[in-house]
C-alpha cells in the first residue's frame, strides 16, 4: 500500500507557484489516501519564487523596494537577505548572502501579453537590485535566473551597475536587445567598485547558451513574443554583445557558448563578464532542502511542471527530481499542464499524465490550474492503486 508521498513540483509559469502546485497535488493525494503522509517539497529553479523560498528556508527576510521593470516602468519588487538556517551541505545559509531573483523585476509575467517584445525589454532592474543588495553590505550575491521576459544579454543590468554601452558615435544605447547590434564600445570605468569585493554567483540552467543554433534567442525568443525576423535580429545582437564584452572587459570564459551564458535571455553572459560564476542551478538551490533523503523515504514521488517535453531533461525540475529519486530506487509520477514531443523519454519518470480532462482555452486552463492539477492527481493515483491491486498475470 502506498502511504508515503513526496510531492516535489516546480511552478506552472504564469499560473501556479511551486507551493500552490504542491498544495494542489497533496489535495488530490488525500482524496485517494486520506491518511497519507505527504511531504511537500516545492522546488524553485532560479525563477519565480526563488528569493522568497530561500529566505523562508534559511530564516531570512525579503527586502521590498521599487525598481525598473522589463518595460522600463517602475515595479514593486524585492530581494532576499538569507539567514543562517540552511541544511547541511549548503553554503547559502549566511547573513552575508543576498538573493536577487531576476524574474521578480524582469520576468515574463511582468510583461502583458499585448506588449511582449523581447527586443525592447530590459534587465536594468536586475542591476538596480544588485546595487541595492550591495548597499546592505553583503559579501555574496546569488542571482537566480529563470522565467525571464528579456533578451538583452544583461546589458540593462550592466548599465544600472555603471557601465556605459556606446554606439559608434559615442552615444549611450537605449534599453532592449535589438539595440545590441549597434553596440560599438563598453566603457567600464563607472562600474560599481563594490563588485570587485563581492562574490557574484549565478544559479542558471547550464544547457542555456548565448549564441549559435541553440542560442537563447532562437530557443526562447518565440516564447517571449519574438517573430522569426526578430529572433534573427536578437541572435545577431547577442553575437555582437559577446564580441564587445570579450574585447572590452577582462573576460576569462567563453561567452558565446559557455554553459549558462544564455540564462535569462543572456543575463548569464553579462554577469559572467563582470566576474560572476555561473553555477548549475540545482547544485546551488536544492541542497538546503535535504531533497535526496526526503525522496528516499517516499513510496511514490510526484513531480510536476507546466510542460513535459523534449526540453524537460535539459535542466528542468521534473528531470532533476526523477534523477535523484532513481538514485534511491523510488518510482516517479510526473504531471504536466501540457504534454509535448519527447514527454515519454524523460529519464527516471515512470509514468506521466496531462492535467487537462478535455480541450479548453489556455486562459481557462491557467485560471483553473489548481483544480485541474488536483483532479489529475486523483485520477492518476486511483489508476496506480488499481494496478497495484490486480493479481499478477491478470489481463484480458
Amino acid at each position: 500500500m502506498l502511504t508515503r508521498f513526496a510531492v516535489a513540483p516546480s511552478g506552472f509559469k504564469e499560473s501556479l507557484s511551486a507551493q500552490a502546485a504542491a498544495d494542489a497535488i497533496a489535495e488530490g493525494v488525500r482524496r485517494v489516501v486520506p491518511d497519507a503522509e505527504v511531504d511537500l517539497i516545492p522546488l524553485v529553479d532560479g525563477g519565480e519564487g526563488t528569493a522568497r523560498a530561500l529566505a523562508s528556508a534559511t530564516g531570512g527576510r525579503l527586502v521590498a523596494l521599487p525598481a525598473t521593470g522589463p518595460l522600463g516602468e517602475p515595479v514593486g519588487t524585492h530581494f532576499a537577505l538569507l539567514g543562517t538556517g540552511s541544511g547541511a551541505g549548503s553554503d547559502l545559509g549566511s547573513a552575508d548572502t543576498a538573493v536577487v531573483e531576476m524574474a521578480a523585476v524582469a520576468g515574463l509575467s511582468l510583461v502583458p501579453h499585448g506588449l511582449r517584445d523581447p527586443g525592447a525589454t530590459t534587465t536594468y532592474g536586475v542591476g538596480e537590485l544588485i546595487r541595492a543588495a550591495l548597499d546592505t553590505g553583503v559579501r555574496r550575491i546569488l542571482v537566480g535566473c529563470g522565467d525571464s521576459g528579456t533578451s538583452d544579454g544583461g546589458a540593462g543590468a550592466l548599465q544600472a551597475l555603471g557601465a556605459r554601452l556606446l554606439d559608434e558615435d559615442g552615444f549611450e544605447l537605449p534599453h532592449g536587445g535589438r539595440e545590441l547590434t549597434r553596440l560599438h564600445h563598453i566603457d567600464p570605468k563607472g562600474l560599481d567598485p563594490r563588485l570587485a569585493h563581492t562574490e557574484l554567483l549565478v544559479a542558471c540552467n547550464p544547457y542555456n547558451v548565448l549564441c549559435g543554433e541553440r542560442g537563447v534567442a532562437r530557443v526562447f525568443g518565440p516564447q517571449k513574443g519574438a517573430t522569426p525576423a526578430q529572433v534573427e535580429e536578437l541572435s545577431a545582437g547577442l553575437e555582437n554583445w559577446a564580441y564587445v564584452l570579450t574585447r572590452d572587459l577582462p573576460v576569462t570564459c567563453d561567452l558565446y557558448g559557455g554553459p549558462g551564458t544564455g540564462a535569462s535571455g543572456g543575463l548569464g553572459a553579462g554577469l559572467a563578464a563582470l566576474g560572476a560564476r555561473l553555477l548549475p542551478r540545482f547544485e546551488v538551490l536544492l541542497d538546503h532542502l535535504d531533497l535526496d533523503a526526503r525522496l528516499a523515504r517516499a513510496d511514490l514521488v510526484l513531480t510536476a511542471e507546466g510542460a513535459l517535453d523534449h526540453q524537460t531533461p535539459r535542466g528542468k525540475v521534473p528531470a532533476e527530481v526523477a534523477r535523484r529519486a532513481k538514485l534511491n530506487g523510488r518510482p516517479v509520477l510526473a504531471l504536466a499542464g501540457t504534454l509535448g514531443e519527447g514527454a515519454h523519454t524523460v529519464p527516471g519518470v515512470d509514468a506521466f499524465t496531462g492535467i487537462l480532462p478535455a480541450p479548453m482555452a489556455l486562459a481557462e486552463a491557467l485560471l483553473r490550474a489548481s483544480e485541474l492539477l488536483t483532479d489529475a492527481t486523483e485520477r492518476a493515483l486511483r489508476m496506480i492503486l488499481l494496478g497495484a491491486g490486480l493479481p499478477r498475470g491478470a489481463g484480458v
